[in-house]
């Protein structure tokens, strides 16, 4: 016979079941139990414990539980009950080896990439505003519209997000905002970067990044609200200082975001082999993700084993899927998403289905983008200068 119980811990309900069978008792002594429900331990298969005992009171036809006593030797299935998305990512970085995680923009693109057998997932900025808004990666597309896209897809795949929150969209307390509602959208990671705003893709020009103590300070911010929610989502610090300013500054960046308790380190856009074993050489015991930005950007495209034996932990591939579709809408015969995905696993980049990265670009408007951004900063000068 088996019992069924419901559990409710941290606003999340487990269900699972405990087998049992009765032990009968002398029911002439009221303060005896009439009988009890026996349940085993697994832990110790031939060791039973009585957990509710029934009681008879007199002159009376009902039976009544007494106070449940909590055994400590029974453990529940693992199996059954399921892990927070934030726990499962932590547990799924703690396993040996290195993690692939390729790019979803939508919930269908999530969708394919667990089918495809991949442990996580990340969500690209990048891909979400090409996707939804058909814009450049420039600090265009909002908070609400990155929480929004990000909600559906955790809510259509069991394997653990990553969540791409930009800056934190603000000042300290915007970046704690963020990582409480990024928590509530079910989100297992987020990742923020120390670019000023409006940021940018970090492999395109003209990054700039904030002062060192504000780029510490968003990264301290997200771990108080981390804390403040009961919560352990993992915290990628990413910095765009090796474009903005040096190789130095970005190790020094990195370290810095170990000492405050960051999860995740990312340096985005390192330029050789030897940048990139400098990087996993900084704070060997915090993981580091790699970023292999497909079609022509700056770090070399390594295979998933070369990374591994740098230090990598994670590799995230941020344009196979939005590239693919964006191939697939025009009239060229392309590869699958699905074919993409597969690709990926076995170590390679689908190159020939997918346009080059500076095509991408273009076709997204990067290039105007920037003559109007640039437009606007001229006329400001000049604004200036008569003021003064």
């Amino acid at each position: 016979m088996g019992l069924q119980l419901q559990m409710k811990l941290h606003s999340t309900t487990y269900n699972f079941s405990l087998q049992y069978t009765h032990s009968h008792e002398n029911p002439s002594n009221p303060k005896l139990p009439l009988s009890n429900l026996i349940f085993r331990s697994p832990s110790t298969p031939h060791h039973y414990q009585s957990l509710f005992p029934l009681f008879s009171k007199p002159h009376s036809s009902k039976r009544t539980i007494k106070a449940l006593r909590i055994v400590s030797d029974y453990s529940v299935d693992k199996d059954r009950v399921a892990e927070s998305p934030a726990k499962l990512l932590r547990r799924i970085l703690g396993s040996p080896g290195i993690h692939q995680s390729p790019c979803c923009f939508d919930a269908l693109s999530a969708k394919l990439v667990e089918r495809a057998g991949f442990d996580c997932c990340f969500v690209s900025g990048f891909s979400v505003s090409a996707a939804r808004l058909g814009m450049p990666d420039a600090g265009l597309i909002s908070y609400g519209e990155m929480l929004e896209q990000g909600r559906l897809i955790t809510q259509a795949v069991s394997i653990p997000v990553i969540g791409d929150a930009d800056t934190g969209y603000g000042n300290a307390m915007n970046v704690k905002r963020t990582v409480k509602e990024y928590i509530k959208a079910g989100f297992a990671g987020i990742m923020l970067e120390d670019q000023v705003s409006p940021k940018a893709c970090g492999h395109t020009r003209g990054r700039k990044v904030v002062s060192r103590e504000e780029a510490v300070m968003r990264i301290k911010a997200a771990i108080d609200a981390r804390e403040e929610s009961g919560s352990d989502i993992v915290i990628v610090a990413r910095t765009d200082s090796r474009q903005g300013v040096s190789l130095e500054e970005s190790l020094w960046r990195t370290r810095a975001f170990a000492d405050v308790g960051a999860d995740v380190l990312f340096i985005d856009a390192l330029a050789s082999k030897d940048e990139m074993r400098a990087f996993c050489e900084i704070s060997p015991l915090i993981h580091k993700l790699a970023n292999m930005l497909e079609g022509g950007g700056k770090t070399p495209i390594l295979d998933p084993s070369e990374l591994e034996d740098f230090g990598f932990k994670l590799v995230a591939y941020p344009l196979s899927l939005i590239g693919v579709s964006m191939q697939a809408m025009q009239v060229t015969p392309v590869t699958k998403l699905q074919d993409a995905l597969a690709s990926i696993k076995e170590g390679h980049i689908p190159h020939k289905s997918m346009p080059s990265f500076d095509k991408m670009k273009e076709i997204l408007g990067f290039n105007s983008y920037y003559e109007e951004e640039e437009l606007y900063a001229t006329t400001s000068s000049r604004s200036t200068q008569k003021v003064e």
